[in-house]
């Protein structure tokens, strides 16, 4: 009796050691059933990750010294070099692009709102400007970034407007031969949309205003303010092709006094690049024949068009010739821009 419990105890002690034993077979044959997790390598397959990770950064390095030592090669070649294919080159030129004779836009010209500015028909006037903020008390970032633009436009004056209406201000401007009407709104205590309206007869434009920079901000001035503008300065604009880029430049140009002043050596750029307009005040300096040196003075700033309105600035009853609708109705693609 006692030897077959002995046999009893140890058959079931077999069977308990077998069982967990079959568990990790069954284990082990369910993990090479998985597919693996490692990255095929050509004829090689590394399951270490951090061993793989090494493999390719390696191998990542060799594929780019190959292709620099392949762009060298090129260039030290004598044949045709690549051009990069950016988003500017790649622009679908739609109805609305303008070469230089086309003789409708010369026409439409000559007649429109500003072909007085342009003719010198005024009798030798210089633009006068007014520059104002949206009704109450701008904040003082606002207040500093109007105080500066005033600097650099030349013939401007800064009126706190407070709470004056615009029609009203209009009215007064073209009893004292003003000329243009620049507004600037603000939102969350930033400059956010600038108005621009010529005088008497219009247009109207609304542009987004983003980046505002102080001159003091900018690196080239190392804390120093903008000084006041005292000569006429250079006026440079680019890239405005469209029937709507070329009415948005005439605009800009009408703001600022015929015949520069070279002595000054003063440039302002309104450089449109993809719909948006950036400003920038330099200085240059010719150190030699063959090197110039320029200097930022900022202010600095970024406009895009929102709309054109037919007359002065009427919120109410304006008729408008262009305005900028929803991304799904206008932006259809990236290459499609309307400057």
């Amino acid at each position: 009796m006692v030897r077959h419990n002995k046999d009893a105890n140890s058959s079931e002690h077999d069977d308990r050691s077998s069982r967990p034993r079959r568990k990790q077979t069954r284990r082990r044959e369910d993990k090479d059933d998985e597919p693996s997790s490692t990255i095929p390598t050509g004829d090689l397959q590394i399951r270490n990750k951090m061993v793989r990770q090494l493999f390719y950064a390696k191998l990542k390095r060799s594929k780019s010294k190959a292709k620099l030592k392949e762009r060298k090669e090129r260039q030290k070649s004598d044949g045709p070099k690549e051009e990069p294919q950016t988003i500017e080159k790649k622009r679908k030129r739609d109805e609305t692009w303008v070469d230089e004779n086309d003789q409708e836009t010369l026409d439409d010209i000559s007649n429109d709102e500003l072909s007085s500015y342009f003719t010198r028909q005024a009798d030798g006037t210089e633009p006068k400007l007014l520059l104002t903020s949206q009704e109450g008390f701008p904040t003082s970032l606002t207040n500093k970034f109007l105080k500066e633009l005033a600097r650099v436009l030349p013939n401007t004056t800064y009126f706190q407007r407070r709470h004056h209406p615009i029609k009203r201000i209009i009215k007064k401007m073209n009893q004292l031969n003003y000329t243009d009407l620049l507004v600037v709104n603000e939102d969350h205590g930033k400059p956010c949309t600038l108005y621009i309206s010529h005088l008497p007869e219009g247009p109207t434009m609304k542009f987004r205003l983003t980046s505002a920079r102080l001159s003091k901000h900018l690196r080239s001035n190392r804390g120093k303010s903008c000084a006041k503008l005292t000569m006429r300065p250079e006026i440079i604009l680019n890239n405005f092709n469209t029937r709507v880029g070329i009415r948005v430049g005439r605009l800009l140009a009408a703001l600022f006094p015929h015949d520069p002043q070279y002595k000054g050596r003063h440039v302002i750029t309104f450089h449109n690049q993809r719909d948006y307009i950036f400003f920038r005040h330099h200085m240059y300096l010719f150190k030699n024949d063959k090197k110039v040196a320029l200097q930022e003075l900022g202010p600095r700033f970024t406009l895009k068009l929102k709309s054109i309105q037919r007359g002065t600035f009427d919120a109410i009853y304006g008729e408008y010739e262009w305005m900028h609708k929803p991304k799904h109705k206008m932006d259809t693609g990236r290459t499609k821009f309307f400057l």
